[in-house]
């Protein structure tokens, strides 16, 4: 079952208000209520963006990243400074 994007948005939009109640209200780093909102942002995105394809065609300039993204990155990045270049 397809879900509406403009369902979709409003779910997003709620998201994004939860997360910036959540930072606003930050009890130090790592707070759970803060990641917890961060999460919930990043899964709302998605079904947004799979709304809106589903039914439009359609995608944001958006992306999510995920730390094991970020890990691999940073891992490439490494790999690439222990290369030795024969001269």
């Amino acid at each position: 079952m397809s879900i509406d994007p403009r369902v979709a948005l409003q779910s997003l939009t709620a998201a994004l208000e939860e997360h910036l109640a959540a930072a606003s209200a930050r009890r130090g780093d790592g707070d759970p209520s803060v990641e917890a909102a961060f999460f919930a942002v990043a899964d709302a995105f998605e079904v947004y963006e799979d709304a809106l394809y589903e039914a439009y065609n359609e995608v944001t300039p958006l992306q999510v990243f995920d730390d094991e993204e970020d890990e691999e990155e940073d891992q490439e990045a490494d790999d690439e400074d222990l290369e030795i270049v024969e001269e």
